[in-house]
């Protein structure tokens, strides 16, 4: 190497980490306050063990900066299907929590293997595309990356745990990127479009797909222009109006009732301030309280009364926008953008695939954690218990995604090397 790691790294990215999960410990601290902490490194505290496994991310992302950066690719298949071992041990030794069984319970400290499972795919999808120029319009390589992905979202599914599950969505990030079409997309958002607004109007929506449909065999009959082809749309309407029937059998006999419930809190379908709807009511409560500047560190009247459930991890958000105000909020997304987009931006320097495909998938899970936890918090999106990284309690996230970061930043220290 030219020069020391330490001259190479990239100081800005490490130091919106760092800033980051600094302002996590003093949330985790004030949302989990009580007379008895005696100071944050109490590890019988929520704070105590958010820090123990902090010092311990960050031990282990020294480490990784001095690693050679082929070791990652090299062991991608051995990390991945050790992870799905893991995660299949749940079954028999997990530990059950909330109604799902995610944990490992060791010597009282609570292990989430699924947050390791994301970053193991996030490797295993960039060494599978690298490989022998792997080309997304193949059908071969498309199945071969939809089982990889498929098999840690069934077993989570399973678990259930369908909001970590519903995350292996943000490897389509890096797919995009790597050439995949993005008819896909436009697929799976017009499919979920019509699904929600089904919900809302299912009459409705049933009898205006059959209309227009009416309406293009009306225009076929009519013999225009042969060069309109409107075949495609015609089978695209028989679909959409099968889809549409099959709506409310999939919402009531696949979803569980605390999905069906939180979907309809969202949809306006049932106003519920006191049940169901509780949560999201209460982390608005907070945030609005909080005003521009916030109400100060521990002096959040919502956050000591303790209004707000699961406030230290899925609603983190609430305590950040009550004691630190608008200011506060927007600052905490102006570090989340700016890693997002730091890391991207750095992955365009990549000359090596596997390392700018691998750089992707953890700015496609970075951004849909911090999407879908702010947008529960603010009740934007229905509530599916993901945390917020680097801020919400939980010493399995922290690991997993500053793991994440510390490789990501040793690919790009070394993106001109291929020692």
């Amino acid at each position: 190497m030219s020069k020391s790691i330490i001259y190479r790294l990239d100081w800005r990215l490490l130091f919106a980490y760092l800033a980051l999960v600094s302002f996590g410990i003093a949330n985790v601290y004030s949302a989990t306050f009580n007379e008895s902490i005696q100071g944050i490194f109490d590890i019988g505290q929520p704070v105590g063990k958010q820090v123990f496994f902090l010092v311990f991310s960050l031990f282990v992302g020294g480490v990784i900066l001095f690693l050679n950066s082929k070791f990652f690719e090299q062991f991608a298949t051995l990390g991945y299907f050790v992870c799905m071992l893991f995660l299949l041990g749940l079954f028999v030794f997990g530990k059950t929590v909330s109604g799902a069984t995610s944990w490992y319970n060791i010597a009282g400290l609570s292990f989430q293997p699924s947050e390791l499972a994301k970053m193991a795919t996030a490797l295993m999808i960039a060494k599978v595309l690298s490989e022998f120029q792997s080309d997304l319009k193949k059908p071969k390589t498309l199945f071969k990356i939809g089982g990889y992905l498929f098999l840690p979202f069934l077993m989570i599914v399973f678990q259930p745990d369908p909001g970590s599950a519903l995350v292996f969505g943000a490897f389509f990030f890096p797919l995009f990127r790597e050439g995949l079409n993005f008819s896909y997309l436009v697929i799976f958002l017009s499919i979920l479009t019509l699904f929600f607004i089904t919900l809302l109007f299912p009459l409705g929506v049933v009898i205006g797909l059959i209309m227009l449909l009416i309406f293009l065999i009306y225009l076929i009959l009519k013999k225009l222009d042969p060069k309109i082809k409107l075949l495609p749309f015609i089978l695209s309407l028989f679909v959409s109006i099968g889809f549409s029937l099959s709506v409310n059998y999939i919402f009531n006999n696949i979803f569980e009732q605390r999905h069906r419930d939180r979907i309809n809190v969202i949809l306006g379908k049932e106003i519920d301030t006191q049940g169901l709807g509780y949560n999201i009511n209460q982390s608005k409560i907070a945030i609005g309280s909080g005003g521009l500047k916030g109400k100060g560190f521990l002096e959040g009247t919502q956050t000591k009364g303790g209004f707000v459930p699961e406030q230290h991890t899925d609603y983190i958000f609430s305590t950040i926008g009550e004691e630190w105000g608008f200011m506060g909020g927007f600052f905490i997304i102006f570090l989340f953008c700016f890693l997002i987009f730091r890391i991207i931006y750095q992955a365009e320097k990549q000359v090596n695939k596997f390392r700018r495909i691998y750089s992707y998938g953890v700015a496609g899970l970075i951004f849909t954690h911090f999407f879908v936890n702010i947008g529960m918090s603010l009740g934007m999106v229905p509530t599916i218990g993901i945390p917020l990284p680097f801020i919400s309690y939980g010493g399995s996230c922290i690991l997993a995604f500053s793991i994440m970061i510390f490789i990501h930043l040793n690919f790009d220290a070394n993106r001109l090397n291929d020692w």
